[in-house]
């Protein structure tokens, strides 16, 4: 039960980076969109919370699809390569599975499958950039915390005691 409660929790956490980072592109349209003339502006509040959404579900749905192609794997052990292809790979099921419910019912109409194929375009090719920089804040807190043990060992110093034993207990 630990351990399952564990990998929910990590799915969680790398749904939420990813909710960040997804909300930062929705904020960046936003602004975009401002300077767009005869932008009527009525959908542009929505993009930095859609997208936050869609990025939650997106890390989640990646890290379930890392955690079983890669089982026990660590991040330092995975290239930035390989987990971008991963990245691919959830947001091409993502884009599937988000697509899906909508697709029951489309029929064959060649401009819904455009909007279709734009969405799990999109889901697929914002995934391994959204997988590469995980990928990267994760080495980047590691790399952290190994510089913050590192400052406690030069506050370690020998006692007298082990000096004079050091030059042979010569005093």
């Amino acid at each position: 039960m630990k351990k399952r409660l564990r990998r929910i929790l990590a799915a969680v956490g790398m749904g939420v980076t990813w909710a960040a980072g997804w909300a930062l592109v929705g904020v960046l349209i936003e602004i975009i969109t401002q300077f767009v003339p005869g932008w009527d502006g009525a959908l542009v509040d929505i993009w930095p919370a859609a997208l936050a959404l869609v990025g939650f579900l997106g890390g989640a749905v990646f890290s379930t699809v890392l955690r079983i192609a890669e089982g026990r794997s660590r991040f330092d052990e995975l290239s930035l390569l390989r987990f971008g292809a991963w990245g691919a790979v959830g947001g091409l099921l993502l884009g599937v599975l988000f697509v899906l419910p909508g697709l029951v019912g489309a029929g064959f109409d060649p401009g819904q499958w455009l909007e279709v194929a734009a969405l799990i375009g999109s889901a697929t090719l914002l995934s391994p950039v959204s997988a590469a920089g995980s990928l990267a804040l994760a080495r980047m807190a590691e790399e952290r915390e190994s510089l913050d043990a590192s400052a406690d060992v030069d506050e370690v110093g020998l006692t007298g005691d082990e000096a004079q034993e050091l030059l042979g207990g010569r005093g």
